[in-house]
């Protein structure tokens, strides 16, 4: 696959990860961190994931399939977290996760019939 077809995915990947980071700083900012503590910890992960998954898409690396997997799942993993919070930045940040898990498993997928 060429970075073109990677396009999706990686738009996805961009917009979870400015909605981890954008989590991640304003549940910084809140005044029970000790609630947010998980939260924050998954925001942080998973943006890093999936500036990871652009990086390697973006050079064709040969471990996409895996990389966009593990992304999937972090990117799920912090949807469910983020679930369990009221703030409006955690709301924000579910749909762009499980957007961005989806696109990762399609391009999982679509090299789990080439291998």
């Amino acid at each position: 696959m060429t970075p073109i077809q990677y396009q999706e995915c990686i738009e996805a990947c961009i917009k979870c990860m400015n909605a981890c980071n954008y989590s991640y700083v304003s549940s910084l900012k809140e005044y029970d961190l000790a609630l947010l503590r998980d939260t924050i910890r998954m925001d942080r992960e998973c943006a890093d994931i999936c500036g990871y998954a652009i990086q390697a898409m973006t050079r064709q690396s040969p471990f996409v399939a895996e990389i966009c997997r593990l992304c999937a799942e972090i990117c799920e993993a912090c949807a469910e977290v983020c679930s369990r919070n009221v703030h409006i930045q955690c709301k924000d940040c579910i749909q762009a996760c499980l957007d961005c898990a989806e696109a990762c498993r399609q391009i999982s997928e679509v090299f789990a019939v080439y291998a």
